[in-house]
């Protein structure tokens, strides 16, 4: 009785892949052939680069597949004690949490009003944010270095947001993150049960109180996908610190990298390069892979609802 009950089981399990298989056709084959290239694409040129990072430089440019003769850790070394790669992604961590922790803020907030409250600008404002997306940040720059010299001029806070200051590119980061936040999170509060908060409403609770302890909960995976994507945007950022930032022990990771790449063209230090390139990649590959379950539910949930 036990074996005909497994082999109907497998046998309907069968027939559903087969079934699944007929429905989607050619297309499902090539999706996966897609996926494949891509995967491939990805990874391969981080895992040559995890190996180069222990290399020697005959190695790199001998044997390019090559495993190495020996670990060489003393790259790491030179990487973080020579070209203050230890200083740089100091900068980048302080930078990058204050401007995170700025954006979600205020995205939340600004995305929260414009799903749930009805009032005459709220489109218009809703598309000047949007409208942000449309404009590629190589447009910005020259205007923006302008927009934070001039605020350096403002009085008491001036020297503290203007050029050369972390405050200053923790505002434009601000600013450069908040129009695909606030697109992403405003469909996201759309999709959120009404009742919850009606009813906390109705018992007294503030419109301040209902966002932060009960929409906000309830929004905890959408605030955790958008948040890992400003992460990621923020860290491997190049183009805003490199017009903001001038003073060399102010620059963030991707300067730093940036510049012994074009150290490494006279010092030969390639192996020092792959092993900066390393210790940037590091912390966001094991961001991602642990919040991966939590970005996934947050960009389906929208759709499942």
């Amino acid at each position: 009785m036990t074996t005909t009950t497994t082999w109907t089981v497998a046998n309907s399990r069968k027939l559903a892949r087969q079934e699944r298989r007929r429905r989607l056709g050619p297309m499902a084959v090539l999706s996966h052939v897609a996926l494949l290239v891509w995967t491939v694409l990805v990874v391969v040129p981080i895992l040559w680069t995890f190996l180069a990072s222990v290399k020697s430089e005959d190695e790199i440019f001998g044997e390019a597949w090559g495993l190495p003769a020996k670990l060489n850790w003393d790259n790491f070394a030179r990487a973080w004690e020579q070209a203050h790669i230890g200083q740089y992604m100091l900068n980048s961590v302080i930078v990058v949490t204050f401007s995170v922790t700025g954006t979600m803020l205020l995205g939340s907030m600004a995305a929260y009003v414009l799903a749930r409250y009805p009032f005459r600008a709220n489109r218009p404002i809703y598309f000047l944010f949007v409208s942000g997306l449309a404009f590629p940040v190589y447009l910005k720059l020259t205007p923006l270095f302008f927009v934070v010299q001039n605020m350096g001029a403002v009085p008491l806070v001036g020297p503290y947001i203007g050029l050369n200051t972390h405050a200053g590119l923790v505002l434009v980061y601000i600013a450069y993150s908040m129009p695909f936040t606030v697109f992403f999170l405003t469909a996201f509060f759309r999709t959120l049960p009404t009742a919850v908060g009606e009813a906390a409403m109705v018992d007294g609770a503030s419109h301040t109180r209902v966002f932060f302890q009960i929409m906000l909960p309830m929004a905890r995976p959408g605030i955790i996908s958008i948040t890992i994507f400003n992460v990621l945007g923020q860290w491997n950022q190049y183009q805003l610190p490199l017009v903001l930032l001038q003073d060399r022990d102010k620059w963030v990771l991707t300067q730093g990298i940036a510049d012994i790449s074009t150290s490494a063209g006279y010092d030969q230090d390639w192996s020092a390069l792959f092993a900066a390139l390393t210790l940037a990649i590091l912390p966001m590959l094991v961001v991602y892979t642990v919040f991966q379950r939590q970005i996934q539910s947050g960009l389906t949930s929208g759709a499942l609802k």
